[in-house]
C-alpha cells in the first residue's frame, strides 16, 4: 500500500521537498557562515568593500600566510581566558539543572497525585510568575544581594535561575506526571513500597523521557542566559553569554569582534552535540507529555 507521501501529487513532493530544502538553507546558513568566518580576519569576515573577502581570506592569507587562521580561538581561550567563562557556566547549569529537576519532579508528582482544589491555583500562580520578564525578577534581587554583600558570585544567579525555571519545570513534570495512571502507584503500595518508593521505583522510570526532556528546557535557560548573568555576576564570575558580549566591547572599551565570533561557535557547537545524544528522549519525552493515554 502507498504511503500517503507517494499518493501526494508529484508537483506537491516537488514543492513540499524545495521549501524543506530552502528551510533548511535558511536555518542552518548562520551558524555554518559563523563557523567559516571564525576562521578568518575582521577586515575579511566583515569587509564591506569585497564581501567576496570572506570567502577566500584574501588578508587573512595576506596576514597568516593561509585563508584560514586560529587567531580568533586563541585570543578568546588563552588571551582572555574564555574556559573560565566556560566552567562557570557549567557550574551554573549543573545546580540549576539538578536543583530544578529535584523540586520539579518531588513538587509535580505530589500536584499531579493531590485531589485538593488549590492544586490549579498553584499552578495558575506559577504561570503567571513564569510569565513576568526575568529582568524584573532579577531587579528585586539587585538591592538584598547588594545588602547582604553576595552580589556577583556564582550561587545568587543560581537562586535567581531556579527561581525562574521552577514555574515552567512544575509545569511541564506536573503535565507528564498526569499521563501516568495512579494504579501504578496503587500496584506499587500493595508489592509494599511506602509512596516515596512508589515515586522512585516505579514512577520516575516511567517517565524518565519527560525528566531528561525538563532537564534540557532548564539547562538551555541557564546555558544561554543573559539577562540574569550581565546583572548579577561580577566580571571574573561571568558566564560565556555576558562574556562574550564583553568581547564587542563598549563605548569605553574597545573590544575583539573576532574573539566574540570564535566564542560563539565554541558555545554553539556543544548544544548540536547535546540535542543529537538526546534526541530520542526529547521526541520520547514531548510525545508522552502531548498525548494522554
Amino acid at each position: 500500500m502507498a504511503s500517503r507521501a507517494q499518493r501526494m501529487p508529484k508537483s506537491l513532493r516537488i514543492a513540499s521537498s524545495l521549501f524543506v530544502l530552502l528551510w533548511f538553507f535558511l536555518a542552518a546558513f548562520p551558524f555554518f557562515w559563523t563557523v567559516w568566518g571564525s576562521f578568518k580576519v575582521e577586515l575579511d569576515f566583515f569587509s564591506i568593500a569585497d564581501w567576496t573577502n570572506a570567502l577566500t581570506g584574501a588578508r587573512t592569507e595576506a596576514v597568516y600566510g593561509s585563508p584560514f587562521t586560529t587567531t580568533g580561538y586563541e585570543g578568546a581561550w588563552i588571551q582572555e581566558e574564555f574556559w573560565r567563562n566556560v566552567l562557570n557556566t557549567g557550574i551554573v547549569c549543573f545546580f540549576v539543572v539538578t536543583i530544578s529537576l529535584t523540586i520539579g519532579t518531588l513538587g509535580g508528582y505530589a500536584l499531579s497525585r493531590s485531589t485538593y482544589n488549590y492544586t490549579f491555583w498553584l499552578l495558575i500562580t506559577a504561570l503567571i510568575f513564569r510569565a513576568m520578564p526575568p529582568i524584573a525578577l532579577v531587579s528585586g534581587y539587585l538591592l538584598p544581594f547588594f545588602e547582604w554583600n553576595i552580589w556577583g558570585i556564582l550561587p545568587t544567579t543560581i537562586i535567581v535561575l531556579v527561581a525562574i525555571n521552577q514555574p515552567f519545570t512544575l509545569w511541564m513534570l506536573h503535565s507528564f506526571f498526569k499521563n501516568i495512571p495512579s494504579e501504578l502507584d496503587e500496584s506499587a503500595k500493595v508489592d509494599g513500597c511506602n509512596q516515596f518508593q512508589a515515586f522512585r521505583r516505579v514512577i520516575i522510570p516511567v517517565m524518565w523521557p519527560g525528566v531528561i526532556t525538563t532537564g534540557l528546557f532548564s539547562f538551555l535557560l541557564a546555558y544561554n542566559d543573559f539577562a540574569v548573568g550581565a546583572m548579577l555576576l561580577s566580571e571574573s564570575n561571568r558566564t560565556m553569554v555576558p562574556a562574550i558580549a564583553a568581547f564587542l566591547g563598549t563605548t569605553q572599551t574597545e573590544g575583539n569582534v573576532m574573539f566574540a565570533v570564535a566564542a560563539v561557535v565554541s558555545a554553539t557547537v556543544p548544544l548540536f552535540i547535546l540535542v543529537m545524544f538526546f534526541q530520542r528522549q526529547i521526541v520520547g519525552g514531548l510525545t508522552a507529555g502531548a498525548v494522554k493515554g
